[in-house]
């Protein structure tokens, strides 16, 4: 397994469209939800892939604060291969990430309920009461560094 992380300006077009066709996989296809996945936070962003034999696994990106939220936050959050840990694993690199490259205390995501447990076991927290993100439950959820290093 590799880890890669690179911002937008460092990825290759191939690397980029790879990204993308997962996210586009995955939330568009899979999920059937029509939403807008290019929102312009890419751009500003960390991206952060695992793969496996040179088969994207996991992906996630760190969007800087005042960007996709008003902290720093982790956002578009895939695993291909469900089962396998590579969930928590891109989690964990994404929270280091976030620390290393924003300083970030305080992350926020925006959480699809189903999936609460899941971040929850890498640290997050429930902030806030469940509202509909294109069609989705959602919650906020928070990770502080005081209470989880």
């Amino acid at each position: 397994m590799t880890l890669h992380r690179k911002s937008f300006h460092e990825l290759t077009t191939d690397e980029l469209y790879e990204l993308l066709r997962v996210r586009s996989e995955v939330f568009v296809v899979e999920q059937n939800c029509v939403y807008q996945d290019l929102d312009g936070d890419d751009q500003k962003s960390i991206h952060l892939w695992l793969t496996v034999e040179g088969k994207v696994v996991a992906l996630a990106r760190v969007c800087p604060a005042g960007t996709h939220m008003e902290q720093v936050s982790i956002g578009r959050v895939i695993t291909t291969e469900r089962g396998k840990g590579y969930g928590k694993q891109i989690m964990l690199h994404a929270i280091d990430a976030a620390v290393e490259c924003f300083g970030a205390t305080h992350i926020d995501i925006e959480a699809q309920e189903y999936a609460r447990g899941f971040y929850e076991s890498v640290g997050f927290k429930q902030s806030s009461n469940t509202f509909m993100l294109d069609g989705i439950p959602h919650i906020k959820m928070t990770w502080k560094i005081a209470t989880n290093r």
